[in-house]
């Protein structure tokens, strides 16, 4: 928000583009005061309403100024176009003005009027809902270089089935291009359920050299380590693994708002029977959204078009775990301890079954790092006196 001095400078003589986006995230907050909030930007109510409308229609480029052109045009749309613009929105209900230009191109429409004009017809035809609009707004995107470096895995809040059953989506997504790997309508959020989905994704796509998930279960919560059964399988495949900060889903922006594709483009139109039925319909959706969807976030291309699968083929048999030849080599037992140094020392219930390895420090003395396979799991200190 602007200081006191500020709020006082008229709109045309500031940095106009970027007053009218401060005018329009601070007016779209919950409770705001849109009518003070136009004293304080030194607009008029009819502007600042006139700009909030523009945004909600058009998202960023309604804002930029533009040509006073009369009310009624010699060079309007044809109804041709209006009837291919309309059967476009109507097939892909939930897609804007610049989504439906580029999907359109790109099955051969040539001379399509600019996404401006899209939104008019969209508008005059009743199919635009300017509130919904307003929740699309720009945010900063981060994302890894290239495709399989970072894998965004959680599972969508859960829904019930026609049949009474609950369905957990489950969702996989390549952080580089959006490219969404597994789809799968799950029955539970158990540890094999889950295994099951990921085998058949690595089969399908390789593996990925990292993922990134949530601290919720089967991936998540351990009591002793950040580590569950499932994350072990991943790190004995050579995958890194990380966890988002808790409360604070917007680590997996990329997943979280597929989350919210997913609920806008399908599951709010659709009534599964059952656990299959919803497969079928997730089946269906996932082609689109990778290969036909253009994605905002990719310049209007689709993920398809900057994905490619790993190098990395899943191994049917994985082989010994071997530490180097200066590791002290330990059994984790049934209760996730080990013995080194005649002392118990609690590792994860997580590697049950496993052997780990003890690499001491080259600064310290009696420190000892913990290796499950290539990635170190813990610290254990001698100098503590665990009594």
């Amino acid at each position: 928000m602007l200081n006191t001095e500020e709020s006082t400078v008229p709109w045309k003589e500031a940095t106009t583009m970027s007053l009218r986006e401060e005018f329009i995230a601070e007016a779209c907050q919950e409770g705001a005061n849109r009518s003070a909030l136009c004293q304080q930007y030194g607009i008029s109510r009819k502007t600042g309403y006139k700009w909030l409308r523009r945004y909600a229609a058009e998202g960023a480029a309604g804002l930029e100024a533009r040509a006073r052109r009369p009310h009624a045009s010699p060079t309007r749309t044809s109804e041709a176009i209006a009837r291919v613009v309309v059967a476009a929105r109507q097939e892909h209900p939930a897609w804007g003005a610049r989504k439906l230009k580029r999907w359109l191109e790109d099955r051969g429409h040539a001379e399509l009027p600019a996404p401006s004009t899209i939104t008019a017809i969209l508008r005059r035809h009743g199919l635009l809902d300017p509130a919904a609009a307003a929740k699309h707004r720009a945010f900063q995107r981060f994302e890894r270089c290239a495709p399989n470096e970072l894998w965004q895995m959680d599972f969508k809040g859960y829904f019930v089935l026609a049949d009474g059953q609950r369905c957990h989506p489950l969702t996989v997504l390549d952080d580089h291009s959006r490219f969404l790997v597994g789809l799968y309508a799950c029955a539970d959020q158990r540890h094999d359920t889950v295994q099951a989905c990921l085998t058949a994704i690595f089969r399908a796509y390789g593996l990925p050299a990292w993922m990134l998930m949530d601290h919720g279960a089967p991936w998540g919560d351990d009591v002793d380590t950040p580590h569950t059964r499932l994350t072990a399988w991943l790190l004995r495949l050579g995958i890194g693994v990380s966890h988002g900060r808790p409360y604070h889903p917007q680590t997996q922006g990329k997943d979280e708002r597929l989350h919210r594709t997913l609920g806008e483009e399908l599951l709010c139109r659709i009534t599964p029977a059952s656990q299959p039925d919803c497969q079928r319909h997730f089946d269906a959706w996932r082609p689109v959204y990778n290969y036909e969807r253009p994605h905002e976030a990719l310049d209007l291309h689709t993920p398809a078009t900057r994905y490619h699968p790993s190098p990395r083929p899943f191994p049917e048999a994985l082989p010994p775990i071997v530490y180097p030849s200066g590791d002290t080599v330990r059994k984790v037992d049934r209760s996730g301890k080990i013995s080194f140094r005649n002392r118990p020392w609690r590792i994860g219930r997580a590697f049950q079954g496993y052997p780990v390895g003890l690499r001491p420090d080259i600064l310290e003395d009696g420190v000892f790092h913990v290796f499950f396979c290539d990635t170190e799991i813990k610290t254990i200190d001698l100098r503590l006196d665990l009594r």
